[in-house]
């Protein structure tokens, strides 16, 4: 990685201005899951160490205006808090005379929480006066918050032409390991795509055929692909806007495509739906395919036995269901006992491999979905760009 990181500049008696991702889910008023806010943690704290104090901040949901108290960072700044065992003041907005002097009143190893910047419509549109009063808080800026990186906002983009910008250790993590995927991948080099659309993913289709050996093609996306081949899809999600593109695609890159050749198939899109398994050329009328079959699972292990690095976005299946889930978390079961490096993009890919109990066996999870997807298309992140080069 080509930028400066907090461990390439000085920090002591330093107030520190931090983009986290601390877009949580939330229920009730607390936070239910604190991966994000833990994922963090290395940063926040080697800051800490080096006698800074600390200003945080982050957007959480898609507030209408500053009114909508259910997205208030308040509960992420107590989950970090007791996770840091040490108190974490709250300040009552992201700008402004108050927010200021709470700033200023911090002493070394201090921490405070900006509230959530989108209560400000000017975070989404890159307002640079907005920016400029946001970076008169701290005087470096750190950027944390690979999962916002894609987007060119006050707060991840803006920021950086006010203060010197370096990134945080989770940052540096998701650029060296995606980085690989990219700029020099180790081969055999397996890419495994899911989730329902092409649409969605046609970049990152064409730069992953570009540089890996093979890619295996699966949930809704396989059926359009199959669908491409002249095979009848029945009542299956196909996108029929996208069937050229996929004819395209298969006629420049048959030998490194990887697609189903059987299915578990359902009745109806329903969790108690009845279900059979059949080959994909032989969906009966009214039936629809919801995950991979038996026959596909045992393809895939054979294509990634060999492997030396595998990179992995989107479900093979409506793993939400339990009765379509077994072709994803056989796939991150495969993951995990494999002796490649397994970088997860990621959004439900992340989500999959920890319901399957194994995201702790795999060399890098992604905490940015779009983030990671858009990485892997070979575009420049704005929240990246903006950062120091070393």
């Amino acid at each position: 990685m080509n930028k400066k990181t907090v461990k390439d500049i000085d920090l002591k008696n330093k107030r520190v201005l931090m983009r986290v991702d601390f877009n949580v889910p939330m229920a009730d008023g607390k936070v239910t899951d604190d991966k994000r806010i833990r994922a963090a943690l290395p940063t926040i704290k080697y800051i800490l160490e080096q006698d800074a104090s600390l200003i945080l901040m982050s957007h959480l949901g898609r507030p209408k205006s500053a009114s909508d108290s259910e997205f208030s960072l308040r509960a992420a700044s107590e989950t970090l808090s007791s996770l840091l065992g040490s108190p974490v003041q709250m300040a009552p907005d992201c700008i402004g005379d108050e927010v200021e002097k709470m700033a200023k009143a911090l002493k070394p190893k201090q921490v405070l929480m900006l509230e959530n910047t989108r209560y400000h419509p000017e975070e989404e549109k890159n307002d640079l006066d907005f920016a400029k009063k946001l970076a008169s808080l701290g005087e470096v800026y750190v950027n944390d918050a690979f999962g916002s990186a894609h987007r060119a906002h006050a707060s991840t983009e803006g920021i950086a032409r006010f203060l010197p910008a370096v990134s945080g250790f989770l940052m540096e993590q998701e650029l060296e390991y995606l980085g690989r995927a990219v700029a020099n991948p180790e081969h055999p080099y397996i890419a495994i795509l899911g989730g329902a659309k092409i649409s969605d993913k046609i970049l990152v289709v064409e730069t992953l055929l570009s540089k890996c050996d093979k890619l295996i093609i699966g949930g809704g996306m396989a059926n359009t692909f199959l669908s491409a081949q002249g095979l009848n899809m029945q009542d299956s999600l196909v996108e029929k806007e996208s069937i050229e593109t996929a004819k395209t695609i298969l006629s420049k890159f048959a030998d490194k495509l990887i697609l189903p050749v059987d299915a578990i198939i359902a009745d109806k899109f329903d969790a108690n739906a009845n279900t059979q398994t059949v080959n994909v050329n032989s969906i009966p009328t009214g039936w629809r395919m919801l995950d991979v079959g038996p026959k596909t699972i045992e393809l895939y292990k054979k294509e990634l036995s060999n492997a030396k690095l595998i990179v992995w976005n989107g479900p093979v299946g409506v793993f939400e269901m339990p009765k379509f889930a077994e072709g994803t978390f056989a796939l991150a079961k495969m993951l995990a006992e494999s002796k490649a490096i397994t970088v997860i993009g990621g959004g439900d890919s992340a989500s999959a491999v920890k319901k399957a109990g194994v995201a702790k066996q795999m060399t890098h999870v992604s905490t940015g979905g779009g983030a990671s997807l858009e990485f892997l298309e070979g575009k420049e992140l704005p929240g990246v760009a903006a950062l120091l080069d070393k």
